[in-house]
C-alpha cells in the first residue's frame, strides 16, 4: 500500500478531517465536512504563544528526555528488547503502568518540533529511541515492557501485574501506552517520511486486532486512548478496519464486559451516557473518540450522546478557566455544578478538553466549540507549564492557601512527578498548537483563534495565504490579509467570541455581571462592512484578491464573572476576566490573598487595564489602585504562594 505524505498531511489527527459516508471497506475519504487546517500549515509568530511553543522544544522537550532516561524509561525498552533475545537484562524500573507513555508523548513531540526545525541531531535523536522501542517490541507485535519485565510492585495500585499479557486491562495501561505509540508514530511518519516507528504500531495494532477484534476477546480498555491512536492509523494507512477496531472499544462499553464501574465510563453504552462521570482524562478521551466516529459515520446515537455529554460538562462541570474534573478522589468528574475551588482539574484534562471540542466543531461546525477550545487553552491548559518550561502543574486549583500541598505532595509547581502524564502531554501538545488556528470546508474559511501567524491554504478553485496581525489576547484588534496569485471566490467566517457578545461560556454557568457589550467591528480594506453572523461566525463572502485586508476590532472590556447561583463554592464571589483571559490575584502583588481555602480579599471598585513589563510574560494587569490580577495562566512564575481567582463582593 502506498502511504502518499500528501494524504497523510491532509489526515493528521489531532488536526483531523472529519469523514462522511458509511462504514465500510478501503481508505477513508474525506467528505464535505471540516477539515483543520494542519499545523504545518500554520506558523506562529505572536508574542503570546511563540515563545511558548519555542520553549518547548528548546527546554521542555530535552527536559522530559533527561527525566525519562534518570528515571529508567529508556532502559525498559533495552531490557525488554534482551529479556525477548533470552540474554541477562536488569529490571523493570519506574512508577507506574503507563511509563512507556511518557516516550511515546515525548517522541510525538519531537516530531511535531521537526516537522518545523528539520534539526538533524533531533532526527538522530528519534532514530536512537525508536530503534529500542523497536528492539523490545516482540515477534507477534505485543510491546509493554512492565509485563514483559514482570514488574512487581504490590504497594502501587498500578503497578500489579500478573504473569500473561491482557490480564488486568483496567489498570495496566497496556492499550493506554499503545495508543501513544500510535500517535507517536503517524507524527513521526509524517514529520520523516521514515516507517521505524510507524511498522512498529502497525504490528501492533495487527496483533491487537487479532486478540480483541470481532473475532477475538470481548475486552476494552481501562484508559481510552487506544481509540484515538487507532483512528490516526486508520487514516494513516487506509485500513478502515483500525477504525472499526476504535468504535468496537466503544460499543462494548456498559455491556457487562469487564469491571462495570462508572469511573472507568462503563456503566453504560456509550451511545446513553447523558452526564459526564468517573476519570476526567479517560472520559474526554472517550468523548474525542465519539465525536470523531459521529463524524466518520454519522451514527445519530453517537452525535446525540455525545452533545449531551458536552452540554452536562460546560454546563454543570467546567471551572471558569475551562478546568475539567472536579475532585481528587479518582481525578474524577463529580456532581453537577459541584466545583470546589480547591480543585482538580488536571492538566491532561484540559489538553483532552482541546482535542474534544476540536472535534466537536469539527462535528457540528458552531463556534461555540472554540469557544470553550479557547477558554482551555489560554486558561487552564498554559497555567499547567511555567514560562521557563521546567516545572509544572498538574492539578490547576481556583485557589490556593499556602497549606495544602495540592501539586501531588508541593505547595507549588514542580520540576516533575512520579506520574508524569502531565508534563509528557505538554511537549506533545505545544508542538501542535499551530493546527486549531483555521479550519476548511469546501470553499469556506473558518477563522478559529486569533494569533499573529501565517498560513497556506489550499481552496477547490486555488491556493491562498492569510497572514494575521496584532497583539492577541492583550489587545482585540486583528488584521488579516489575504495574499492570492488571482481573484479568488471564497467565504471567510471569522470566529465572534462569546466574551465579545457579553457571555463568557454557552450556557448559564458563568455570567457577566454587565453583560452589555460593543459592537464587534469588521472592516475590508479599511471601510466597514455589514456582515451576517451564522453559528457563530461573521460570514464574509466575496472575490477576494491579493492584498485584501481584513481588520476585526473585538472589544476588550474588563469583566466581573460570576457563577450559576447552583454553584454553591462560588456564591458572593466575583472573577476577572478580559478577552480570553481569566485573571487570578497571587501573593507576589498582593501579600497573602487566601487562607484556610478561602479568599481573603474583596472586590471593592472597578478594575482597569493596565500595561506593565515588570512581571514576566505578562503585558496587562488588572488593578484597582491597591490590588493587582495576573492572567492565570501565568501564576506561579515568581515563586509559590498564595493565590485566589475569585473575590469575595456585596453581590
Amino acid at each position: 500500500m502506498s502511504y502518499g505524505k500528501s494524504l497523510i498531511l491532509s489526515l493528521l489527527l489531532p488536526l483531523f478531517v472529519s469523514c462522511g459516508g458509511n462504514p465500510g471497506s478501503g481508505p477513508l475519504e474525506a467528505g464535505e465536512n471540516i477539515a483543520a487546517v494542519d499545523f504545518t500549515n500554520v506558523r506562529i509568530d505572536d508574542a503570546f504563544l511563540a515563545p511558548r511553543i519555542r520553549t518547548n522544544a528548546e527546554v521542555t522537550i530535552p527536559h522530559s528526555i533527561s527525566k525519562c532516561v534518570q528515571e529508567g524509561r529508556m532502559d525498559n525498552f533495552v531490557n525488554a528488547a534482551k529479556a525477548g533475545r533470552g540474554e541477562d537484562h536488569g529490571p523493570w524500573t519506574g512508577h507506574w503502568g503507563f511509563d512507556d507513555s511518557d516516550v511515546y508523548k515525548v517522541l510525538e513531540g519531537m516530531a511535531y518540533t521537526y516537522n518545523v526545525s528539520k534539526d538533524p541531531a533531533l532526527d538522530v535523536r528519534m532514530d536512537e529511541i525508536i530503534a529500542f522501542i523497536a528492539a523490545a517490541q516482540e515477534a507477534d507485535g505485543y510491546l509493554y515492557t512492565p509485563v514483559q519485565l514482570r514488574a512487581r510492585d504490590c504497594t502501587k495500585l498500578m503497578c500489579t501485574y500478573r504473569q500473561g499479557r491482557y490480564d488486568n486491562l483496567c489498570e495496566s495501561h497496556e492499550f493506554y501506552n499503545m495508543g501513544h505509540l500510535y500517535e507517536a508514530a503517524v507524527a513521526h511518519f509524517i514529520a520523516t517520511g521514515k516507517r521505524s516507528l510507524l511498522d512498529v504500531a502497525l504490528k501492533s495494532a495487527d496483533h491487537i486486532y487479532d486478540a480483541f477484534g470481532p473475532d477475538g476477546r470481548a475486552a476494552i480498555p481501562g484508559h481510552q486512548e487506544i481509540e484515538l491512536g487507532l483512528l490516526k492509523l486508520s487514516q494513516v494507512s487506509g485500513e478502515r478496519r483500525y477504525a472499526d477496531l476504535a468504535k468496537l472499544f466503544l460499543d462494548r462499553r456498559g455491556t457487562g464486559i469487564d469491571d462495570n464501574l462508572a469511573y472507568y465510563q462503563n456503566d453504560e453504552r456509550v451511545v446513553d451516557q447523558k452526564y459526564a462521570r468517573g476519570h476526567a482524562v479517560r472520559a474526554n478521551y472517550m468523548y474525542t473518540a465519539m465525536a470523531q466516529i459521529a463524524a466518520l459515520t454519522g451514527n445519530p446515537e453517537y452525535t446525540a450522546a455525545v452533545d449531551s455529554l458536552w452540554e452536562d460538562v460546560t454546563g454543570t462541570k467546567m471551572y471558569i478557566t475551562g478546568g475539567m474534573g472536579q475532585v481528587y478522589d479518582g481525578e474524577a468528574y463529580a456532581a453537577p455544578y459541584y466545583l470546589p475551588n480547591a480543585s482538580y482539574a488536571e492538566t491532561c484534562a484540559a489538553i483532552a478538553g482541546v482535542f474534544w471540542n476540536q472535534r466537536m466543531f469539527l462535528l457540528h461546525g458552531e463556534s461555540k466549540y472554540v469557544d470553550v477550545m479557547e477558554r482551555i487553552l489560554y486558561n487552564g491548559l498554559l497555567s499547567g507549564i511555567s514560562l521557563d518550561g521546567t516545572r509544572f502543574f498538574y492539578p490547576n486549583p481556583m485557589i490556593a492557601d499556602g497549606s495544602f500541598a495540592f501539586n501531588r505532595g508541593n505547595l507549588g509547581r514542580s520540576g516533575w512527578f512520579d506520574c508524569s502524564c502531565c508534563p509528557t502531554n505538554d511537549c506533545r501538545f505545544l508542538s501542535s498548537i499551530s493546527g486549531y488556528v483555521y479550519a476548511l470546508r469546501g470553499n469556506e474559511v473558518f477563522q478559529n483563534l486569533y494569533v499573529a501567524s501565517s498560513a497556506t491554504l489550499a481552496l477547490p478553485d486555488g491556493g491562498l495565504t492569510l497572514t494575521q496581525e496584532g497583539d492577541y489576547p492583550w489587545d482585540g484588534r486583528m488584521s488579516t490579509t489575504v495574499g492570492c496569485p488571482h481573484p479568488l471566490d471564497f467565504i471567510l467566517r471569522l470566529r465572534i467570541p462569546l466574551w465579545a457578545q457579553g457571555q463568557p461560556v454557552p450556557g448559564d454557568l458563568y455570567s457577566y455581571v454587565d453583560s452589555s457589550s460593543d459592537p464587534v467591528v469588521i472592516r475590508v480594506n479599511g471601510e466597514v462592512v455589514d456582515y451576517t453572523v451564522d453559528g457563530g461566525y461573521a460570514v464574509l463572502s466575496r472575490c477576494w484578491k491579493d492584498g485584501d485586508k481584513v481588520e476585526i476590532s473585538l472589544p476588550m472590556k474588563v469583566r466581573r464573572t460570576v457563577a450559576n447561583a447552583k454553584v454553591e463554592a462560588d456564591r458572593g464571589l466575583v472573577a476577572l476576566e478580559r478577552g480570553p483571559l481569566v485573571y487570578c490575584f497571587e501573593e507576589a502583588d498582593n501579600g497573602r490573598v487566601a487562607r484556610d481555602g478561602r479568599t481573603l480579599l474583596k472586590y471593592s471598585g472597578p478594575f482597569e487595564a493596565r500595561e506593565t513589563d515588570n512581571i514576566p510574560g505578562v503585558r496587562t494587569v488588572l488593578t484597582d489602585g491597591h490590588l493587582t490580577a495576573i492572567p492565570y495562566c501565568l501564576w506561579d512564575n515568581r515563586g509559590d504562594g498564595t493565590m485566589t481567582v475569585w473575590l469575595a463582593t456585596g453581590l
